[in-house]
């Protein structure tokens, strides 16, 4: 099964760099891994304070990973993060983050990479967020005996695991000085394969939803003249193309009763096009948008990256992308603010979403009427909104404290 693993490997760099002349994405990964692991050398040789290793796949992950890192750094000022990103989604967002010394791409895992890669940064504590397993990377952290933890995992029954014929990836878990999930169901399987180093901590994401919300808002003026005329507001945060068929008949049936804010996951040229083709006219891009003039339009364009977090404390109501597509975007910068949740089918994978349906704060969708009958109760009776939004404050704020129960083991065990 290792030699599959390191063939397969090759095969999949193989394939990104035939088709990054085509492909911008995998064009960024081949670029970014280019002389990587001399980089790295050259970076980290003349520092000589400790250092701890933390590994994000990409954006998502480096949200949840984000306040045990400010935690760590606060409580070890002396130490060094160094940050990876496997994504290059991740890395181009985040690789200036100054809550990390040092930023970098994890280099392919192959065990003459993983040797050089350790050797280089030397961990005195290795932490992977949610997922991303590398056999030779967790091989050589267990050789070396640095502690290392995943933090905010969440397991599934039918993943690999937990086949019969996962004996492979069973021994890269076993690599783990502790797992932490996010919920008592994975701490099941993860016993029921004999991974008996785990506990329930919890989803730090909740840790910074809750920061975000209670914090000072960043001052942004033209959404303040989007929406001081006092008219409800939707957010539709990560929207994707497949998102619009369904979104676009509310935003037309409800253009002069609502305002719309909408920030698609990718900013590109065409998936802008798609949001403005939607209401001809009446949508307005942020970049081009006046305070002065900005309320005349019915939504208003996010066609910069960075602002969605900051976006949910206008709103009322929200659509989170995602959920026609590969999986849903993060819902709980929204259930933060205890904004009703509308999204796609896609969503479970996600614990904290699959909470909130229960819970009635949100509704998932299949067409653009079920989106319409879904929404029409919660908009046209306040009553019903305040009950959702109390509920889903109550919710996020519950659980919170993953940071801390990490931590608090971190400083016995570490």
């Amino acid at each position: 099964m290792l030699f599959l693993y390191t063939i397969g490997l090759h095969l999949y760099a193989l394939l990104l760099r035939l088709v990054a002349p085509f492909v911008p994405k995998a064009e960024q990964w081949v670029a970014g891994r280019r002389g990587l692991l001399a980089h790295i050398r050259a970076t980290l040789q003349a520092d000589t304070a400790p250092r701890v290793w933390f590994h994000c796949a990409s954006l998502g992950e480096f949200e949840q990973g984000r306040p045990l890192m400010e935690a760590y750094a606060q409580q070890h000022p002396s130490h060094k993060i160094v940050l990876t990103f496997f994504s290059p989604s991740g890395y181009a967002v985040r690789h200036n983050w100054p809550g990390a010394a040092y930023v970098f791409y994890l280099p392919l895992d192959t065990r003459r990479n993983a040797q050089e890669f350790l050797e280089a940064v030397q961990p005195r504590l290795a932490v992977f967020v949610k997922y991303e397993f590398w056999y030779y990377l967790l091989a050589g952290l267990r050789q070396r005996r640095v502690p290392t933890i995943c933090v905010s995992a969440i397991f599934r029954p039918g993943q690999v695991f937990f086949k019969p014929w996962g004996g492979f990836y069973r021994r890269m878990l076993q690599c783990f000085t502790h797992i932490f999930t996010q919920n008592e169901a994975s701490v099941q399987l993860l016993r029921q394969a004999g991974i008996t180093r785990a506990s329930v901590a919890g989803d730090t994401r909740f840790d910074t939803v809750v920061r975000t919300a209670l914090a000072p808002p960043r001052e942004l003026p033209l959404v303040d003249a989007f929406t001081d005329d006092w008219l409800p507001v939707c957010i539709v945060g990560s929207s994707w193309p497949e998102d619009m068929p369904v979104l676009t008949p509310l935003m037309q049936q409800y253009q002069q009763e609502l305002r719309f804010i909408v920030a698609p996951h990718e900013i590109s040229e065409a998936n802008l096009r798609i949001v403005e083709e939607a209401l001809p006219g009446k949508v307005v891009r942020y970049s081009q948008a006046q305070p002065a003039t900005v309320g005349q339009a019915a939504v208003l364009l996010i066609d910069n990256v960075g602002l969605l977090s900051q976006l949910y404390r206008f709103g009322h109501f929200a659509y989170v992308g995602g959920a026609f597509g590969k999986g849903l975007h993060n819902t709980l910068e929204a259930a933060a603010f205890g904004l009703p949740l509308f999204f796609g089918p896609t969503y479970g994978k996600f614990q904290e979403a699959i909470d909130l349906v229960e819970l009635g704060c949100a509704f998932p969708v299949r067409t653009a009427q079920e989106l319409k009958d879904a929404f029409a109760p919660l908009f046209h009776y306040e009553t019903n909104r305040l009950v959702v939004q109390d509920l889903s404050l109550e919710y996020v704020h519950q659980k919170a404290g993953a940071t801390a129960r990490i931590m608090q083991w971190l400083a016995v065990n570490e």
